[in-house]
């Protein structure tokens, strides 16, 4: 595994494609069981003239961020590069290679470059329908399926990663999306086999040797990749620690989507970051730009909030990761060699108690500004009065904090470990 990827934590995702300029979701083309005639007026008015993947990218370094992710092509098929094998491109709606420019931009900015691949694709004809396709209500689904070949589909998607890996330098990172091999209403969904997975990430390796590969092919990858919801804890499989990416989006939708307006405040997505690197995970946050291709205000405001927030906290999150100690309840532990952070998603009045760290510290203090905090250890058997707190459990140490919180999105107390 990449050591670059669990040292950076934080990346940013970036859906964009047809489904920007229809406004409403980036599955809409399914969700209104458009055909592929009724889709066509977005491929025909594509017009990303804001677009700017310099600007998308320096949004991205401002808060903190490690590497960046593109949609190379969603599920609608609009491929965002200049693919020789269909004419379904931004080149031919636009004059543009719209992943040529992002992996130059993110590669100029240090950042680590990363594409998202649809493994569906609605627009190929080959694309047998099944349960999420967008046709799969029209009468005579079997007599359509009986003239698409997956095999020659299969031979399309392959050759589309290749031109992907072979076509824009070294690729850090890719993430596949995704197999659902379940029967639903009667048709079946995709597997391992109708994508030929494990020819499809030998191809990976081969092409990009260096590069991460997601778990979503329908065989095992690199790192796993919870969407839309926390873990509460590091995740294991047999008994082993599993490199994790939760996935998240700023308002439930990866596309843009006008009318949404469901968005989670800086304070929450920080929260969400530190919870994700306290449990040794990373966290893909993500922004869907408008028609135009530019990030919306809104979006542009929260990366800088979190970028003001990371300005300070960074050193709390960038290289750390689980701390096997118990935290106090009101915050998470995060840990880089002798450092241990603790996050306070609540701030409690006058003091925090943390357990067994009696006579293991050295030095405290607020990230945020340098101030050191007193600590102290105080009797198990001491009584509470009306002016004295019960001793805290043997082992605990105390750690004095100031009455006002401090004002930054989540409050961060470094501690030197001896």
């Amino acid at each position: 595994m990449s050591h670059w990827f669990t040292e950076a934590r934080f990346g940013l995702f970036v859906h964009f494609g047809l489904y920007s300029g229809a406004a409403r979701h980036e599955w809409v083309q399914t969700y209104e069981q458009m055909s592929p005639k009724e889709y066509r007026v977005y491929f025909d008015h594509f017009d990303p003239d804001r677009f700017d993947a310099e600007a998308i990218v320096a949004a991205a370094v401002a808060a903190g961020m490690g590497y960046a992710v593109l949609t190379t092509k969603h599920h609608e098929g609009f491929a965002l590069w200049d693919s020789a094998l269909t004419d379904y491109t931004a080149t031919a709606a636009c004059g543009r290679d719209l992943v040529r420019e992002f992996v130059d931009a993110a590669r100029a900015a240090g950042l680590r470059v990363g594409l998202y691949h649809s493994l569906i694709d609605w627009h190929h004809p080959d694309f047998t329908i099944d349960w999420v396709h967008p046709l799969r209500e029209r009468a005579d689904v079997a007599e359509a399926n009986a003239s698409r070949d997956m095999a020659r589909y299969r031979n399309f998607l392959h050759g589309q990663v290749a031109e992907l890996l072979t076509g824009y330098g070294e690729i850090d990172y890719l993430f596949f999306d995704y197999t659902y091999p379940e029967t639903k209403q009667g048709l079946r969904g995709k597997s391992a086999e109708d994508w030929d997975s494990a020819g499809l990430l030998a191809l990976c390796r081969r092409l990009q040797p260096a590069m991460i590969v997601n778990d979503r092919l329908g065989v095992e990858g690199d790192f796993v990749t919870p969407e839309q919801y926390q873990p509460t804890a590091p995740l294991l499989k047999d008994g082993a620690p599993q490199v994790w990416e939760a996935c998240q989006t700023m308002n439930g939708s990866w596309g843009y989507d006008r009318d949404n307006v469901n968005h989670k405040p800086a304070a929450l997505l920080a929260q969400m970051l530190v919870d994700s690197v306290s449990m040794d995970g990373n966290m893909l946050l993500n922004v869907g730009p408008d028609g135009r291709g530019a990030l919306t205000p809104h979006d542009a405001a929260t990366l800088a909030e979190l970028g003001a927030w990371m300005d300070l906290h960074r050193d709390a999150v960038i290289g750390c990761g689980h701390a096997d100690l118990e935290p106090p309840r009101e915050g998470v532990y995060t840990r880089r060699g002798n450092r241990l952070y603790l996050h306070l998603h609540s701030w409690p009045l006058g003091f925090v108690h943390l357990p067994d760290l009696a006579g293991r510290v050295s030095y405290a203090r607020l990230l945020s500004d340098g101030s050191w905090l007193r600590t102290s250890v105080s009797s198990p058997d001491q009584r509470a009065s009306h002016l004295t707190p019960a001793g805290e459990r043997a082992g605990t140490l105390t750690v004095h904090l100031p009455v006002q919180r401090p004002d930054v999105l989540v409050p961060v107390i470094e501690l030197t470990l001896i």
